[in-house]
């Protein structure tokens, strides 16, 4: 049986995955959310053989979610719903380790055949990303630039990162992630400072520019 995990914040969409699931008799969905953390608690938790997930997610955003399940469950594949066919949205989704980044106006029948490509350890991206978005990863790999501010942030900066741009306070950023209030202050303080950010405006507009909100 193929264990899967589902993410994916609007819950009609959600439901739809699922009965999609479900016409696959080896399929079993374990568990679904509709928000980041918990879907890296539940990926945590259950270690299940594949997460789908959206690219933008309360809380903590897809690829934030894919690069914790490297690290918390290395044999969960991750499969990426996303809206977005920029190069750059699909370079950063492979550089995160996903094993599929699915375009959403794509058939049913498409994720299923990621799914299933997925598990067989080949990497699955919607047919019209395939030449231009790999051809871009190889550029963006062989590219010696420094790295994006962005990239230099701790996986806690990060976290802390999203929700405030969702305009969290310190003390809810605290709530949410078993923190202090003044130690979320401090890797607020911390990721303004490496990001070059100044105020809560150009926070929330350097995470739109990101597509994280």
């Amino acid at each position: 049986m193929i264990t899967i995990v589902l993410a994916e914040d609007h819950q009609i969409v959600r439901e739809a995955l699922r009965l999609l699931l479900e016409t696959q008799a080896d399929f079993q969905a374990l568990a679904e959310t509709g928000d980041g953390l918990e879907a890296q608690q539940l990926v945590e938790k259950l270690k299940p053989d594949v997460l789908i997930t959206d690219m933008m997610m309360p809380a903590l955003s897809g690829l934030e979610v894919a690069r914790a399940t490297k690290r918390i469950s290395p044999a969960t594949k991750v499969i990426v719903l996303s809206m977005h066919d920029a190069e750059s949205y699909v370079v950063e989704a492979l550089q995160a380790g996903v094993a599929g980044y699915v375009l959403k106006k794509s058939s049913s029948q498409e994720l299923i055949f990621a799914i299933r490509q997925a598990l067989k350890g080949n990497l699955f991206l919607s047919p019209s990303l395939n030449e231009r978005a790999i051809n871009a990863y190889i550029q963006r790999a062989q590219d010696s630039r420094a790295d994006e501010p962005y990239d230099t942030l701790t996986r806690r900066e990060r976290e802390v990162f999203q929700l405030a741009a969702e305009g969290e306070s310190n003390p809810q950023i605290g709530g949410r992630l078993s923190l202090s209030a003044r130690t979320v202050e401090m890797h607020r303080g911390n990721l303004m400072k490496k990001l070059g950010l100044k105020s809560q405006t150009e926070l929330v507009k350097y995470a739109v520019k990101r597509g994280m909100v």
